[in-house]
């Protein structure tokens, strides 16, 4: 797992994961071990899934040619609302594009470790 600056200004996590290094065989998959691992945990709470594919693909929008499902599981920590800040930087997303010969999963950055580290594991644990 890497982090990254996307666009240049957004620190994401991000996991390149050949199809060959994890047991799931499909976004819908890794989509599902997510919301079972948000579902478990005592303070978080599920909120969807975004078909972040479909939704791009019915309003005319572009896609880069690799890449073949996008979606996102959005779910919230929030375990306390210091400042009204926070609800800007809430709720977290975890994306799983599929790319043909690899998954590309990522979350953008949260402002408290225990959710970084949280999210980090959940993303490693899919490698075999």
């Amino acid at each position: 797992m890497k982090q990254i600056l996307a666009l240049g200004k957004y620190p994401v996590f991000t996991l390149e994961l050949d199809k060959n290094e994890t047991v799931a065989s499909s976004v819908d998959e890794i989509i599902a071990y997510f919301k079972a691992q948000i579902e478990a945990h005592p303070i978080t709470a599920f909120i969807g899934i975004f078909d972040h594919y479909t939704h791009t693909k019915s309003i005319g929008g572009s896609i880069a040619p690799n890449i073949q499902d996008v979606q996102n599981i959005v779910f919230c920590f929030g375990p306390a609302i210091p400042t009204p800040d926070m609800v800007a930087v809430r709720p977290r997303s975890i994306g799983v594009t599929d790319v043909g010969d690899k998954f590309i999963i990522n979350f953008l950055e949260a402002p408290g470790d225990m959710p970084n580290q949280t999210m980090e594991q959940w993303v490693k644990a899919l490698i075999k």
